[in-house]
């Protein structure tokens, strides 16, 4: 199981309509594990509940730092760290973990939508350290609801554009991308008709997309099949709509999941037969061609049985 530790909140600030930043140290006073930009941890919540949240503070402070954007609809992450935490609250954490990593390469482009600001903005000051080439877009549905606009308007004159929506209208990706360019690289995070829209205007094109994903949209649909525990040579059938973690887990079978959702990274498993069905957006095209890991939070499988590495 992955380590969790015990944490404070050391300050709560709302940054913008309906977003809480929250800065959390070790309640002993030691200090936090190092962490690149693009990493998230997990807030372990009350009654099981996990969520991932970009790290969005600046890499080298003492506390750790996300913001989160409260969603009326959701599973209830957001809710609780709104109305029950506050400055003084302790609570478990794990990570942080980092699948959506920054390549410092010549041109970089980074492209956020609301809350996506968050894995974005530590990629920026990291650019702008280095010294390489980047510009930052950075849309949302107004002013008032897009955090951190501050922060951004210091990274570097020329070098941002803030689309508030009501005043803009949508992000001109025509506009932002201009003529291809071979060799940039693109880092999008924010809402899915955004991603969809980005991964669309760039499919016959010669830049390179990272996404990085609220949730990974994925279904567990699909025919029963069969897993096989490696170490054991247990069968254990994965009936129609049901996830192979929730059949391990009902057959006694122990394993290390968060978001259950295909977006962590928490459960990825060794494969060791069969074929898997990847509906995650953690593991890149070439990982998921290979079938020597997979997400069993929400693959399937193609063929099987699917022998997997526990």
């Amino acid at each position: 199981m992955e380590l969790r530790r015990r944490v404070r909140v050391v300050d709560r600030v709302p940054v913008a309509e309906g977003v809480v930043q929250l800065d959390l140290a070790s309640r002993d006073g030691e200090q936090l594990p190092a962490w690149r930009p693009g990493a998230h941890i997990d807030l372990c919540g009350p009654d099981g509940l996990v969520r991932q949240y970009s790290l969005c503070g600046d890499v080298d402070a003492r506390s750790w730092r996300v913001a989160v954007l409260r969603v009326s609809d959701g599973r209830g992450g957001s809710r609780w760290v709104h109305d029950e935490l506050g400055v003084g609250s302790e609570l478990e954490v794990s990570g942080p973990r980092n699948h959506f990593e920054l390549d410092l390469g010549v041109d970089h482009l980074f492209l956020a939508g609301g809350i996506g600001i968050t894995p974005l903005l530590p990629m920026a000051r990291e650019a702008a350290r280095a010294g390489v080439e980047w510009r930052l877009v950075y849309g949302g549905r107004s002013r008032a609801s897009m955090a951190f606009l501050a922060e951004v308007a210091a990274l570097g004159e020329g070098r941002v554009d803030v689309v508030p929506q009501d005043e803009c209208g949508l992000i001109d990706l025509a506009a932002v991308f201009g003529a291809p360019r071979p060799g940039r690289v693109v880092h999008c995070c924010g809402p899915e008709p955004l991603l969809a829209a980005v991964e669309a205007f760039l499919r016959d094109r010669p830049e390179e997309l990272h996404l990085e994903r609220f949730s990974a949209g994925a279904s567990t649909e699909g025919e029963a099949f069969e897993v096989e525990i490696a170490s054991s040579g247990r069968r254990i059938r994965v009936p129609e709509g049901c996830s192979i973690i929730e059949a391990l887990t009902g057959a006694g079978v122990a394993v290390d999941f968060s978001c259950a959702e295909g977006t962590c990274g928490t459960c990825e498993t060794g494969v060791l037969g069969g074929v898997p069905d990847h509906r995650d957006v953690v593991l890149t095209e070439e990982e998921k061609a290979s079938g020597d890991v997979m997400m069993i939070c929400v693959g399937r499988c193609l063929e099987g049985p699917l022998v997997l590495d526990l």
